[in-house]
C-alpha cells in the first residue's frame, strides 16, 4: 500500500509549466473582472429575466464576476487547487473544452430547473465541473487511495449541501448565500465532458 500511495502523491507535483496556462488565466480573468467590473455588476451577473429578454453574455459574464472579495478569494483558491490536484490530466485545449461544458450545464440548469433563481454570480458551477473531470480522470487511469479520498470528499460535499445545506464554514464567510444547485449542474456538465473526451482519446490509444 505505503508504494502505491507514494506514487499517487508523487504524481501531484509532476507539473508542466504548459498545465497552469489555463489556471491562470481562468485566474487572472476572475481577478480582472473583479476590480475593472466591479461597477457594472448588475449588467453582468447571471439574471434570468435579463437572458430570456436576450442578454444571453450573462450567461458568461455572470460566472465571472463576484459578490466581493470574500466571495472571489474561494473560488480563485478553488481554481489553484482543483489545477493543483489534476492539470496533467487534461490538455490546455480539453480543460478549455471542461469548462465550456460546465457552464453551459450549469445556466440550462438554472434556466430550465431553477425558475424561481432570479440572479446569480461565482465561478463555483464551473469550478465543481473542474472538479468533477478530473476526478473522471483519476478513476480512469489511477483508482488508488488517493483517489478514492477525493473522490468520497467531493460526493459528500454535494450530498452535504443538498440534505443540509451550504457547508457551514463557507457560507459563514461569504455575504450571499450559497447557490449550492450551481454545484451539482456544473458537477454533472464536467463529468460528461470527462467522459466524452475519454471515448474521444480511445480509438486514437488503439491505433497507437
Amino acid at each position: 500500500m505505503r508504494p502505491v500511495t507514494a506514487m499517487a502523491l508523487r504524481r501531484l507535483f509532476m507539473f508542466r509549466p504548459a498545465d497552469w496556462v489555463v489556471p491562470l488565466g481562468v485566474a487572472g480573468v476572475l481577478l480582472g473582472m473583479q476590480f475593472v467590473a466591479v461597477d457594472a455588476m448588475a449588467d453582468l451577473r447571471y439574471e434570468r429575466a435579463g437572458v430570456l429578454a436576450g442578454q444571453a453574455w450573462r450567461l458568461l459574464t455572470g460566472h465571472l464576476v463576484h459578490a466581493d472579495l470574500a466571495h472571489l478569494a474561494w473560488n480563485v483558491f478553488g481554481v489553484l487547487l482543483v489545477w493543483f490536484l489534476f492539470a496533467r490530466d487534461y490538455t490546455p485545449a480539453q480543460w478549455l473544452v471542461i469548462l465550456l461544458a460546465s457552464t453551459i450545464a450549469t445556466d440550462l440548469g438554472f434556466l430550465v430547473l431553477e425558475p424561481q433563481l432570479e440572479w446569480y454570480v461565482g465561478f463555483s458551477g464551473v469550478l465543481h465541473g473542474c472538479m468533477a473531470a478530473g476526478l473522471v480522470a483519476w478513476l480512469r487511469t489511477a483508482r488508488d487511495p488517493l483517489t478514492a479520498v477525493v473522490a468520497a470528499l467531493f460526493v459528500a460535499k454535494l450530498a452535504w449541501e443538498h440534505f443540509a445545506g451550504a457547508l457551514p464554514f463557507t457560507a459563514a464567510s461569504l455575504s450571499l448565500p450559497v447557490v449550492h444547485e450551481a454545484h451539482t449542474y456544473g458537477a454533472l456538465g464536467g463529468t460528461l465532458a470527462a467522459l466524452w473526451l475519454g471515448r474521444a482519446q480511445r480509438p486514437q490509444s488503439a491505433s497507437l
